[in-house]
């Protein structure tokens, strides 16, 4: 069957911040502008996950009135609290020496999700074209190597691969400029880095994990707008990591544990890290006697603008964390996301205003290179690799850029340090590391992979094709179990990845793909890049609330 085609404008691939504000900043220069945006969630929102605390600035440029329009930024932060833990106390970083990294004075403590839902009816109601439900499986090329759009996946296809009674082709929507806007470890964007050699030239881009939950505590304990920030234990002094908790309104904590993916020991696992991290009492004394609610897990751009790529290519842009806008340091990529996109629909009001189509935007980078978010990110730029140096290093230089040389009015470091290797070259072999013995959840405090899933209402089609593919089917077996004791079983945050054991055969590799939270960590991480993560069926994964 051949497929349908719609034709557009623009068709933008993902309904986060930084796709949803570049469709709200095309229609609000032109709203002549034809615009369609895709979401591969059942709704919009539906597969967002943050911290988060967000800084308005970005959305204030984009909608100045959004506190009148009903935008749910609800919560101020009213304090700021970054401890050191150790294993039986905390020391608290006097307000005095708090980096300028960690000030969250006039940001809001919110749910991304319900942000993004917010941003997706201010688009609709410009007149952008909205379809949750599909995902952009195939990105389309011309004859002359442009993109001239994506194809949404197949529905109905079996688990052979064969068309069920459901059957139905997916759809061509092609469009002038395509605009990218996945996330991090976008699908389709990683597949545009290596065609357009859009990273040549470039740091490798690294990533962490971050694993979230939702929680609903007593009255008494509820601490309106309250931001925690924690390093140190449980995690060893050479892997980044560090904990956040907040408080929302409503007796509402979110709180969640970040782990660099560059770790070494192929026996940690960064769920079991977050458990045993809630287990502090620094952390414990928010939460005991609440009731967790979600949970969730996401992979983040460590956010260095010198792994950004280049951002455009004929025919499109990447935007957001797609291309990988992030502020590690001040842990923040809403306001960058949606910054990020702003300044790509400048340049596509402006290119089709001229007649073109299917060139390069280079008025974004341009832009970009003029931003304050240019500016801001150069600022933070040293963070995340003087933290890979060791949490003693990371800690020191954070306080001489972030704090002392700010205090003698120097904006940004002098100096400029580079990463040099992606995450997944950073395992050792497993007898060279000593293995991490985790306790069991008591089921109060801290819980198990799959009752964790449950939570995060993730749901797939069983009978289905798997999204996680494999390069070679003997790898997981050969080289992962064998060197690395299989640390997919430990690093997904889902329980996807699973050894069977079976008496009188041969160890294999299980994939419980209808566990998938998409959170694209296995893709990140795997030893030998042997996984591939696809898109499911659109409308399918995890379906976070209020997350």
């Amino acid at each position: 069957m051949e497929r349908e085609s719609m034709e557009f404008d623009v068709v933008i691939v993902g309904g986060g911040p930084a796709g949803l504000a570049t469709a709200i900043r095309l229609k609000q220069i032109n709203a002549d502008i034809n615009v369609c945006l895709i979401e591969k969630g059942a709704e919009i929102g539906a597969h967002i996950l943050s911290g988060a605390v967000m800084d308005p600035r970005s959305i204030t440029e984009l909608i100045p009135d959004w506190k009148e329009q009903g935008a749910p930024l609800n919560q101020p932060v009213s304090g700021d609290d970054l401890l050191i833990l150790n294993a039986t106390g905390a020391k608290r970083i006097p307000d005095f020496l708090v980096p300028r990294n960690f000030h969250n004075h006039g940001n809001y403590v919110i749910s991304l999700g319900q942000v993004a839902r917010w941003l997706g009816q201010q688009a609709e109601a410009l007149g952008v074209e909205i379809y949750p439900g599909f995902a952009g499986a195939e990105i389309l090329f011309d004859d002359n190597g442009a993109v001239r759009g994506v194809a949404t996946g197949d529905m109905g296809v079996g688990r052979d691969g064969q068309p069920t009674d459901a059957y139905a082709r997916g759809m061509e929507l092609l469009a002038k400029y395509t605009i990218f806007a996945e996330g991090a470890r976008g699908h389709l964007g990683k597949q545009l880095l290596a065609k357009y050699k859009l990273t040549d030239g470039k740091d490798p881009q690294t990533y962490a994990i971050g694993i979230k939950e939702l929680w609903e505590i007593e009255p008494a304990k509820a601490k309106p707008g309250l931001v925690v920030h924690t390093s140190g234990w449980p995690i060893e002094d050479d892997t980044f990591a560090g904990g956040f908790l907040y408080h929302l309104e409503d007796n509402k904590v979110t709180l969640g544990y970040v782990v660099g993916l560059d770790y070494k020991n192929p026996w940690l696992s960064p769920f079991e890290e977050m458990q045993r991290w809630k287990t502090h009492p620094s952390i414990k004394a928010h939460i005991e006697g609440g009731k967790r609610l979600s949970y969730g897990a996401r992979a983040i751009n460590n956010g260095t603008p010198q792994a950004l790529p280049k951002t455009v290519f004929p025919g499109g842009a990447l935007v957001g964390c797609d291309a990988g806008y992030m502020n590690a340091a001040r842990i923040k990529g809403s306001h960058a996301a949606i910054k990020s996109g702003m300044l790509c629909a400048e340049a596509l009001a402006e290119a089709l205003a001229a007649g073109r189509s299917s060139d390069e935007l280079t008025a974004y980078p341009e832009a970009f290179e003029k931003s304050w978010l240019k500016d801001e990110l150069d600022q933070q730029r040293n963070f995340k690799l003087w933290f890979k140096k060791g949490s003693l290093i990371g800690e020191l230089m954070t306080g001489i850029e972030q704090w002392f040389l700010p205090k003698i009015g120097i904006k940004s470091p002098p100096w400029t340090l580079h990463g040099s290797k992606p995450d997944h070259l950073s395992l050792l072999p497993a007898a060279q590391c000593p293995k991490i013995e985790y306790p069991k959840p008591d089921g109060v405090i801290t819980f198990d992979r799959l009752s964790s899933v449950f939570m995060s209402n993730t749901n797939h089609e069983e009978n289905e094709p798997c999204h996680l593919t494999l390069k070679d089917a003997s790898v997981p077996i050969s080289v992962n179990l064998a060197q690395y004791e299989a640390p997919e079983q430990r690093y997904c945050p889902a329980g996807v990845y699973e050894i069977v054991r079976l008496e009188g055969t041969e160890p294999r590799l299980q994939i419980n793909a209808q566990n998938c939270v998409h959170c694209k960590t296995c893709d990140i991480k795997d030893p030998t890049q042997n996984i591939n993560w696809v898109v499911p069926q659109g409308g399918e994964g995890p379906l976070y609330g209020s997350m």
